[in-house]
């Protein structure tokens, strides 16, 4: 996700940072190193060398820190980026179960009932328009059995 523009708020004590689709908040007190009232931000900018995928600031005492868009995203539990994070942890665990598994390639695609083709971007990390769905049904295929826990966040600690 590219990054348009990245303000620092020193009101908010935030960056403000806007992408194509919506603008997100990341505290100061995320940043290593961190600025505040004794050492402010004195420059930001989308990074241009990680692709305008994160921004780099400097602080007055001329540290500089980098945020990745994926920090901001992960801060702002961005629904789209949890989705990705599980498909991407469903997917290294399915590629795992493939390769430890005896049935071959040509079984696990007739038992799923689809495509040699879908099959393998199923099996890509780098694709994430596969659905969930799709992932458990080659888990469950591969005689796994999946559960989701759904619990309360532990608090972080302040200050």
């Amino acid at each position: 996700m590219k990054i348009r523009r990245v303000v620092a708020n020193s009101r908010r004590k935030a960056f403000e940072v806007s992408t194509s689709s919506r603008a997100f908040i990341f505290p100061f007190a995320k940043c290593e190193p961190r600025p505040g009232g004794d050492d402010p931000v004195e420059r930001v900018f989308a990074d241009p060398e990680i692709g305008r995928e994160g921004f780099t600031y400097e602080l007055a005492s001329g540290a500089e820190g980098t945020i990745h868009m994926d920090h901001v995203l992960e801060y702002n539990q961005d629904p789209e980026y949890l989705k990705n994070q599980v498909l991407y942890s469903l997917t290294l665990e399915a590629v795992r179960r493939v390769e430890a598994s005896e049935l071959s390639n040509r079984e696990l695609i007739r038992r799923l009932g689809t495509s040699a083709s879908q099959y393998y971007r199923l099996l890509d990390q780098t694709n994430y328009s596969k659905s969930i769905g799709q992932l458990l049904a080659l888990l469950e295929v591969l005689e796994c059995e999946v559960e989701f826990i759904v619990r309360d966040r532990p608090l972080e600690p302040t200050g």
